[in-house]
């Protein structure tokens, strides 16, 4: 956070690149924890939610306190306060940039006077959550103030297109105007810091990239233990073939690609392994329909004799009175007594 470094005479000053995503206008500022006579009293003026930060600029033109930028590396502990009494405000913590006019940290209050403390308070948590992605452990580099003049910047440059996607809903049917005209002005410099857009462009910013070559761990993430490859490049245990080339068991050959009329017949033992059934050719050079038909008892050549029934077995015919043997005998004691 530093102070007194987002104004100049006539407006609000952001840095190129840097889109104002909400615009508030009559919002209350209080300072606790800070004995600096900047921070003393309560100040109102107008609130910017941007892609960067937060910023505030006085009206009082008289005030010690022009404009206060709230970068989102830098705040901590938001919270939205409903009180039973007074207007709903966000609250929260925030931390001093090098170079920022200040030192230290401070407890802060947006007190919003005309409503839309919940809906501001929400976009920007998630913006800050968001921007956070983008910062990974780096330090931030120190405030630098811009070296060149600030241009007076027109709505294009600074408002979002409709279609821009941040990944949090922006309350802008709550906050549907923008600021004022003729009051937004810009520099020739990038953010310093990350955004909810974009890393940070300004020169010499050493922030990580998002973009990691595959099976390499991103920031925060370990690497896999014991020289373990990367997660997705494990081959198969126990020198298997990858999936999908694994040979069918029993030395059998793939699906699809048995020979046709190798199925056992009726009554046969299966082959050892890697030998293949015998099948008999047809008897008499018949044709496999031909043998087929004599299996069933059916002979084309005679279509009026149409069932051959097979020659009778070994069992006696009926009547047959062949001795079966005496009948088994009887015990007396087995006699049933009545």
């Amino acid at each position: 956070m530093s102070l007194n470094t987002a104004h100049t005479a006539g407006g609000v000053l952001i840095f190129n690149g840097e889109m104002i995503l909400l615009y508030c206008d009559g919002v209350d500022v209080t300072f606790e924890g800070q004995d600096a006579r900047e921070f003393k009293g309560t100040k109102r003026g107008r609130l910017y939610l941007t892609t960067h930060r937060v910023v505030f600029t006085n009206k009082d033109s008289k005030d010690t306190l022009q404009s206060f930028s709230f970068p989102f590396h830098t705040m901590s502990n938001l919270d939205i306060e409903q009180p039973i009494f007074g207007a709903n405000y966000i609250k929260g913590k925030v931390k001093a940039e090098a170079n920022g006019n200040w030192t230290g940290q401070c407890t802060f209050k947006l007190r919003f006077m005309k409503g839309g403390a919940i809906e501001f308070g929400q976009a920007m948590m998630a913006a800050a959550q968001t921007a956070s992605r983008f910062m990974g452990s780096m330090q931030p580099p120190p405030y630098t103030p811009p070296s060149g003049p600030a241009q007076l910047a027109q709505p294009p440059a600074y408002m979002p297109p409709t279609n821009a996607q941040y990944g949090f809903v922006i309350p802008t049917n709550v906050f549907p105007d923008g600021p004022p005209p003729n009051s937004v002005f810009m520099t020739d410099m990038p953010p310093p810091y990350p955004g909810v857009n974009t890393p940070p462009q300004y020169p010499g910013a050493t922030y990580p990239s998002q973009y990691m070559p595959p099976g390499q761990p991103y920031p925060g993430q370990y690497p896999p233990p014991g020289n373990y490859p990367p997660p997705g490049q494990y081959p198969p245990p126990g020198n298997y073939p990858p999936p999908g080339q694994y040979a069918p068991p029993g030395n059998y050959p793939p699906p699809g690609q048995y020979p046709p009329g190798q199925y056992p017949p009726a009554g046969q033992y299966p082959p050892a392994v890697g030998q293949q059934y015998q099948q008999n050719p047809p008897p008499g050079g018949m044709s496999s329909a031909d043998a087929k038909a004599a299996e069933a008892g059916y002979a084309p050549s005679a279509p009026s004799f149409t069932y051959a029934p097979p020659p009778p077995g070994p069992f006696p015919p009926v009547g047959d009175t062949q001795p079966q043997g005496p009948p088994p005998p009887y015990y007396e004691n087995a006699k049933k007594n009545n």
